[in-house]
């Protein structure tokens, strides 16, 4: 038998209510986490309307902090975050899906301000968002959400995403934007491929760093990483959409050759039936893999590709 100084709820109870609710106040005076975690209690035995209320507070704080967690501290930071998301998920989500679904995306657009002002060396507050995009594809089709806005939503955060919190984001909202959404998304990411950048006069130019080939400029780091967003967008909208040809297209001829590639590309060809096409893209990748073996061999044996024929010519 547990002796009565034990440490369990059973023994706790025994003290009475407005003792444990001194013994509360006491004992959170100095630990902040505590009071917030007794706070949203209050909030939750009210209503979840109060849970909102109280959970957009705290976003608001924690987008207005300023002051850097290292690495030591980066846990408690996760802790904090992943408590408000839990809220959201666990209590919000249950009676009012769309009121979860908005503090879910204000959750998200916390992460540039936190990662910018944390060590996460440790890859606890990245975890946390992450987990975060995902239960946005679940809320979402709890929400019903209108698939054009959600495409619009989404579209917001893959061109900003540059902390990979929203890596997920597409295969994860797939269900809830269903194909007329998922179509939207890729209309807007083919014409912010359409679109074009301007370029600044050289003067203006910003360097952000040196590679062999000379400085590094912002505006040539944007335009890249516009190209991949939109590439890595569109793939994975052919993935939700299962269509190959769309797949297939975000690759250049050159590109299909590499082994890597190539098996993405027949696998997905095989998923739909498409044996033949799926032999033809290994086959060329053999092909293309056999071609530049007889190049390196040549080289070795002081030819040189023939640039007219493709085949080897002597070395003069």
């Amino acid at each position: 038998m547990a002796p009565k100084t034990a440490l369990n709820a059973k023994n706790l109870e025994a003290l009475g209510p407005e003792r444990l609710a001194e013994l509360l106040i006491e004992i959170t005076a100095d630990n902040p986490a505590a009071k917030r975690r007794l706070r949203m209690e209050l909030a939750r035995a009210q209503s979840p309307a109060e849970v909102a209320k109280e959970l957009r507070k705290r976003l608001t704080i924690i987008a207005r902090s300023r002051s850097f967690v290292d690495r030591h501290g980066a846990r408690s930071l996760a802790d904090d975050l992943n408590s408000q998301r839990h809220a959201i998920v666990e209590t919000v989500a249950k009676l009012d899906p769309t009121e979860a679904l908005d503090l879910l995306w204000r959750f998200m657009a916390l992460a540039p301000a936190v990662f910018e002002r944390c060590d996460d060396s440790n890859g606890t507050v990245t975890g946390v968002f992450r987990e975060g995009c995902r239960d946005i594809g679940d809320v979402a089709v709890k929400a019903k959400a209108d698939p054009t806005a959600l495409a619009d939503q989404a579209f917001a955060a893959l061109i900003a995403d540059d902390y990979g919190q929203f890596d997920e984001l597409v295969r994860v909202l797939a269900p809830a934007l269903g194909q007329a959404g998922l179509e939207h998304l890729r209309r807007r990411m083919i014409d912010l491929s359409n679109r074009p950048l301007p370029k600044p006069a050289e003067k203006d130019r910003v360097k952000i760093g040196w590679s062999s080939a000379g400085p590094i400029y912002a505006d040539e780091m944007a335009e890249r990483s516009r190209v991949s967003t939109v590439r890595l967008t569109l793939t994975e909208i052919a993935d939700a959409l299962g269509d190959v040809d769309a797949f297939i297209e975000q690759y250049e001829e050159e590109t299909r050759k590499v082994p890597k590639i190539a098996a993405q590309i027949a696998r997905r060809l095989l998923s739909t039936g498409r044996v033949r096409e799926a032999w033809q893209t290994i086959e060329g990748d053999r092909a293309s893999a056999r071609q530049r073996q007889l190049g390196l061999a040549g080289l070795r044996m002081g030819r040189r590709p023939d640039r007219r024929s493709g085949s080897a010519g002597t070395c003069r």
